[in-house]
């Protein structure tokens, strides 16, 4: 059984047709071939995993340890790991000819940074209203406990401003609507976390 997981690049957003005539919203993925860089087994790490490659850089950006790892191999830009029970050889490569047309796939990549937000666009807070004398507080959070409430501490997971986004986004029960070999492109349903750009992880 072939391994259901590869890691490709986002590209843009675009439009599918299936056989009926029926249009998809899509987003592209480029997912060149993985190399297995390293066989991990439960004898030697005490779990099973396949260490893979993803994408090329230049040599001469690699750090001396990491040229030591990838003796005999490609330079490559990303290294991660798929939990796997599939055994395969160190060099081997895995690519999108392991997925289908309709086959259901769950997708994960880190969310678009958006900064420092106040709570309206963080959390979806309405602000106070712009009557009775308020001014310039529309967007503010109002009261956050204080005394009366664990000592004057602010609680913990209290909703309020702060970094938004950048988040590792999962999502389940989306559809390949078109796989192209040779250009090692995958047309996935719907949007998916992330900026052109981003490392995306597809699992089926």
């Amino acid at each position: 059984m072939a391994v259901k997981t590869i890691f490709g690049i986002k590209g843009k957003m675009t439009q599918v047709f299936d056989d009926s005539g029926a249009v998809y919203a899509a987003t592209m993925v480029t997912a060149s071939p993985m190399i297995v860089t390293q066989v991990k087994t439960y004898d030697a790490d005490g779990y099973q995993a396949l260490q893979v490659g993803i994408g090329t850089r230049k040599e001469s950006k690699l750090s001396s340890p990491l040229k030591g790892h990838l003796k005999e191999l490609a330079p490559v830009r990303y290294l991660r790991e798929i939990r796997t029970d599939e055994s395969m050889d160190r060099g081997a490569t895995i690519d999108v000819s392991n997925f289908a047309v309709g086959d259901t796939v769950v997708v994960s990549a880190l969310s678009k940074g958006k900064g420092f937000q106040g709570v309206v666009k963080r959390h979806g807070f309405h602000g106070g209203p712009r009557s009775h004398g308020q001014k310039n507080k529309e967007r503010a959070p109002g009261s956050i406990g204080g005394g009366g409430r664990a000592g004057g501490r602010v609680v913990k997971g209290m909703r309020m401003a702060g970094r938004m986004g950048g988040d590792r986004i999962t999502i389940k029960n989306l559809k390949v609507l078109r796989v192209d070999p040779a250009t090692n492109t995958l047309f996935i349903s719907g949007a998916i976390p992330g900026k052109p750009g981003t490392l995306v992880e597809i699992r089926g």
